[in-house]
This record gives C-alpha cells, structure tokens and sequence, in this order.
C-alpha cells in the first residue's frame, strides 16, 4: 500500500522547486492533492495533468495563504471537492535579502506576511475540519537560517525561526487531538532560484558541506513525506534539519 494512499493533502506554493517537488512524491504515493499557486495558471494546470497521470484527484487554486480570509476559503473549498483535509504542508515563502541598514519596513513585512503569517492564516484554516476528525500532520517549511542566521537575510531568519517557534506551540496544543505539527529545516537546496547564483558560488557552498553537495527537491520531499504518513506516528513538535550535516 502507498504511504498517502485515500489522504486529502494541501500543499501552499506548490507550482515550482521545493512546493512542486513535494507534490510530484506525494503523489507517487497515492494522496489526493489540493495546491495553491499565485500567478501562472498554465503551469499550474501542466502540474494538475501531471499528478493526475499518478491516478490521484489533484486541483490548483489561486489563492495567497498570507491572506486570512482567502486561507479560510480555500480549506472550505478543498473541504467540499476533497472531503477531508488530512495533510497540510506550509510552504509558501519569499526572500527579500539585504543589509539590516539598507532594508525596508516593506521588505521586513512582506517576507513575515508571507512566510510566517501564511502559516498561521493556514493552520488556523484546517484546524476545525482537523479536529473533527481527530487526526492530521502539518509541516512547516522552515530553513536552517531560522536556527543559525544569516547576514544580509535578518528578515528571512526572523520568519523562520517563527515558524520553528509556532511550530513547538501548535503541537504542544494539538497533541491530545491526535494532531501533528514538525517543522523541516532545509539547507542548500538546489533549485532554479539558486542557480542565478552563478557556478562558482554554488561549488562554494557545496564545499562547506559535509555531504559535499547542496540537496536536491527530492530530499525535501522524502522527508516531509515521512511527516505526512504514519510512519511518523510519534514525532511531534520537531525541526527537522535536512541540510547534507551543515549545522553539525
């Protein structure tokens, strides 16, 4: 049997790198997939024909989680095409880098609005239809900055390391609902944001790592696939370090 096999799964920021990596496994692995995406309906509608291919029920929605009253209506909509809501993956974010001089009060907020508030605009959503079925996993995409920082990013750890802290809370709170909340940190990810970064950098940033090797939307996926199904029964509250051993 698959590892999502009947499960609803609502995946945000899912139309490119880690969010569409993420769907492409889940879907390997039987879940029904709702994901949300904000501008490109062409790609949107190649990844529904693509997850389908899987035999699983996927659908798109346009729809921005850092919007409270948009959040609550998506998880109404999923809840009448779906049925149920048994996975949520929060991983809709932006990076608005520069120097804490040089930074703007709407860089600060847009990142926060985005990356954090998003989570809690979400969570919130799936919370009733969670709790009435007393069973359910969210994943919280985190980042290894969010526990050790980075310069020229203090607006983008800030939200992370939020979402590491909302995380701890929620399944302090939910626990006793049968109610799962991780959080998975990824390191150096190779995705097609960071190959503007240019070669030379990118070979720089592998031999930092102990792998020796920046990871792949595939370990992301792997891992919060490992949150989403009951394999993870026990493990709640976690960050989870996915990062080739950068933070050992």
């Amino acid at each position: 049997m698959k590892l999502l096999e009947g499960k609803t799964v609502i995946i945000t920021g899912a139309s490119r790198g880690i969010g569409k990596g993420i769907a492409e496994v889940f879907a390997n692995q039987g879940a029904n997939i709702a994901f949300t995406y904000r501008s490109s309906d062409e790609k949107a509608k190649a990844l529904e024909e693509e997850l389908s291919a899987n035999g699983c029920k996927a659908k798109g929605y346009k729809s921005d989680a850092s919007d409270f009253d948009a959040a609550q209506k998506l998880a109404t909509d999923v809840m009448e095409e779906f049925g149920s809501i048994d996975v949520l993956v929060n991983n809709a974010g932006i990076t608005k880098d520069g120097l804490l001089m040089r930074m703007s009060e709407d860089d600060f907020d847009r990142v926060m609005d985005i990356n954090m508030k998003s989570v809690f605009n979400m969570t919130k959503a799936v919370l009733r239809p969670m709790l009435k079925q007393r069973k359910g996993s969210i994943i919280n995409m985190s980042s290894v900055v969010g526990v050790k920082g980075n310069a020229g990013q203090a607006n983008y750890s800030a939200s992370k390391a939020a979402i590491n802290g909302f995380t701890k809370s929620t399944a302090l709170e939910l626990g006793s609902r049968n109610i799962r909340c991780n959080s998975i940190a990824p390191g150096f990810i190779e995705t097609e944001m960071t190959e503007a970064l240019g070669e030379d950098q990118i070979k720089e940033w592998r031999n930092t790592i102990p792998l020796k090797r920046g990871g792949s939307t595939e370990d992301i996926a792997n891992a919060t696939l490992f949150l989403a199904s009951d394999m993870s029964a026990y493990v709640t509250g976690q960050v989870l370090h996915v990062c080739g051993g950068m933070l050992t």
